[in-house]
């Protein structure tokens, strides 16, 4: 199914050869009006390709140019709280992967643990933590595709995130910096839940973006993520929380984030 999937992409794209896959959290698919040139690719189009269900979350593939790279764009990710097994996930990346993809960029709409990283924040994320209790690589591993037991110590590239860090003080563009965890959803967390994460080392909670890195790591892609606070965990803000706020406060941040994956794509 890898295989067949990389060559439905392959067949569409001609000959484009994208090397970086773009991930678009809730709230952030407007990034991909960036893209010039760009070949658009329903899900539906693609035989064995799940679907996204997500209000939010168009279901596209867009390959094409930003900032002078050739890149393939995901509008719209695979989430597990909608029924889909974390292998699923693992399918999209190692056809990506098969295509020539070499470097990805995630990006997610997440929740704060902390009070002096508000909503409209951008985080980039350091480490994650696996609180869903899935994983996309259990089952009998392809030595071809990666190794049984990857190392995960390096999984959002050091070098990188040095180098992005560096340019976004230059550039005076706030940008933090920590530990994202990962639920499996779809309620937002309890107010223990968060007092419970923030004791684990956690900065920011969401409900995807993990699966997605850890295939791609297995696969021997460099990774780099973003966090794009749209709230403050249950018990730190007074309203209640919700999907429409998660796209709002997304919507806001977008052109910070346009400003940094710009910033990124020179770096990688």
């Amino acid at each position: 199914m890898i295989e067949k999937i990389a060559q439905q992409i392959q067949a569409k794209i001609g000959n484009k050869k994208p090397k970086i896959a773009l991930i678009l959290g809730s709230g952030l698919g407007k990034i991909a009006e960036e893209i010039k040139n760009p070949v658009t690719i329903g899900y539906e189009e693609i035989d064995g390709f799940p679907r996204s269900t997500v209000s939010g979350h168009a279901g596209k593939l867009i390959i094409g140019e930003f900032e002078g790279k050739e890149i393939l764009c995901m509008q719209g990710r695979i989430h597990l709280y909608e029924g889909h097994e974390p292998q699923k996930i693992d399918l999209i990346i190692k056809a990506f992967r098969k295509i020539g993809i070499e470097q990805l960029i995630v990006t997610n709409a997440a929740g704060s643990l902390n009070l002096d990283m508000p909503a409209g924040s951008i985080m980039m994320i350091s480490d994650h933590i696996n609180f869903s209790g899935k994983n996309p690589l259990i089952g009998v591993n392809n030595d071809a595709l990666g190794p049984r037991f990857p190392d995960v110590s390096n999984a959002y590239d050091r070098d990188i995130r040095s180098k992005i860090k560096k340019i976004a003080q230059q550039e005076n563009i706030k940008l933090y910096e920590g530990v994202y965890l990962m639920v499996l959803g779809p309620n937002f967390e309890t107010a223990a839940e968060i007092r419970a994460f923030k004791v684990l080392g956690a900065d920011a909670v969401g409900m995807s973006t993990v699966p997605e890195v850890l295939s791609a790591v297995h696969s021997g892609m460099k990774v780099l993520g973003f966090s794009v606070i749209t709230n403050l965990g249950t018990g730190l803000q007074k309203q209640a929380q919700s999907h429409d706020e998660t796209m709002k406060e997304g919507n806001k941040a977008s052109q910070n984030l346009i400003s940094l994956l710009k910033i990124s794509l020179k770096e990688i």
